[in-house]
């Protein structure tokens, strides 16, 4: 499965300690400059930085269509445009992103985003993880990650925890 990532789910799952089930439920993940900057340059020292920047299931790819990308950045930050636009590129649906915003232009340019609580689910679903509430605990605490009450319980009853 080709797959390209926004910032959000890298570093997020890197702050619990489960950036490898990207490689474990997906393979290669490709990173656009931007979110390769933003995880690896501006972020360094932080969770993932220095795990994207080792990791050989990274591919990092530069965006080619530059009107494309400039039309999308007048609505969205640059890691997310250009998760976009590189999914469009690489004629994969598939793109990791958190944001509301995100995940709705990528909606409107038929693509599937798939946010970190569905990574869990999918990696519980594999056998990857033992527990999706415990992840969602952790993304909680560690990493500050807001998930409302009602899409918490609604997810676990999905895991059949």
């Amino acid at each position: 499965m080709v797959i390209v990532s926004d910032t959000s789910p890298v570093v997020n799952l890197a702050a619990i300690g489960k950036l490898n089930l990207l490689p474990n439920l997906f393979g290669k993940v490709y990173l656009p400059v931007a979110v390769y900057d933003e995880i690896v340059v501006r972020g360094a020292g932080q969770p993932g930085s220095s795990e994207i920047q080792a990791a050989p299931w990274v591919e990092v790819k530069q965006c080619a269509n530059p009107p494309l990308l400039q039309q999308i950045r007048l609505e969205l930050d640059p890691g997310e445009a250009e998760a976009i636009v590189l999914a469009l590129e690489l004629q994969t649906q598939n793109v990791l992103m958190d944001e509301k915003d995100g995940r709705e232009v990528a909606l409107r340019y038929h693509l599937k985003p798939i946010g970190v609580l569905g990574i869990l689910l999918e990696a519980k679903n594999r056998g990857l993880i033992t527990s999706v509430r415990q992840c969602m605990d952790d993304l909680k605490v560690i990493a500050r990650f807001y998930i409302a009450d009602s899409l918490y319980l609604h997810l676990v009853a999905l895991a059949s925890e």
